[in-house]
């Protein structure tokens, strides 16, 4: 793409979202914009800073598979603003974990009607983890395909993933146990996570946080026990990297004692 062009395509949506106070300042920038703010969205959006929850927009926290999150102020705070986009999430892989899940058995199988699904999922799984005493980001609202929810960090720098953390034995440790913890009381709370690594799990200011959790599911869910396997090897296996002493059936006696 042409400079020009590259300007012009930055200007436009610089003026869609105007309301927002974002201003887009270069080719990165755009990128993470794009395929994003569709009209739908923007209405979203615009619906929730009529309502007051959104006061001004600001830069791309991080950018997934089948969302955005950025970085904004609402009610006077810091907040984040995840925006699951429709048009490129992976709908079937979502499906796997929302058929089987009886919270959810009456969902049309269109790909807008389960990423919206899929949005109401993880709020209902962050209120019920919160519920269950494990410190995961404090949901607000959701409308749509977007999820309004505590911003995790300081003065518009986001808490740093545990596998970017230099940790000592000592730290690991102890955050292993945390670790451990957490998924035994969602497991308690009838809840598995269901995509845990070191990639959504957050370290702010020594604070184990758990995060993305669109994906968790209930215990009826037929491959509960699959997903709850698959955590439990990713954290092992993360941790014995970190020079804990652990396994896998260890850690599955501590959850389900």
């Amino acid at each position: 793409m042409s400079r020009s062009r590259l300007e012009e395509k930055i200007r436009t949506i610089d003026r869609e979202i105007d309301k927002f106070r974002i201003r887009i300042k270069d080719s990165n920038d755009l990128k993470s914009f794009e395929g994003v703010f569709d009209t739908s969205t923007l209405k979203t959006l615009y619906h929730l800073a009529n309502k007051g929850y959104i006061d001004a927009l600001g830069g791309v926290i991080s950018t997934g598979k089948e969302a955005n999150v950025f970085h904004a102020i609402g009610c006077g705070r810091e907040i984040a603003v995840k925006i699951y986009r429709i048009a490129a999430s992976d709908f079937r892989a979502m499906q796997s974990y929302l058929i089987g899940d009886p919270r959810f058995k009456s969902v049309r199988h269109d790909k807008r009607s389960i990423v919206v699904t899929w949005t109401k999922k993880e709020l209902r799984n962050l209120k019920k983890a919160r519920a269950a005493g494990v410190r995961v980001p404090e949901p607000f609202v959701s409308r749509n395909n977007v999820l309004l929810m505590e911003f995790i960090g300081r003065d518009e720098v986001p808490a740093q993933q545990l596998r970017a953390v230099p940790l000592t034995p000592d730290q690991a440790k102890e955050i292993s146990e945390t670790t451990i913890e957490y998924i035994r009381r969602l497991y308690l709370e009838n809840l598995v996570h269901a995509d845990l690594s070191e990639f959504n799990i957050l370290l702010n200011d020594c604070e184990v946080v758990f995060i993305d959790m669109g994906q968790s599911v209930t215990l009826d869910h037929p491959k509960a026990m699959e997903f709850l396997m698959r955590d439990i090897r990713n954290v092992v296996r993360f941790f014995k990297g970190r020079g804990v002493e652990i396994d896998e059936d260890a850690v599955l006696g501590m959850i389900l004692k």
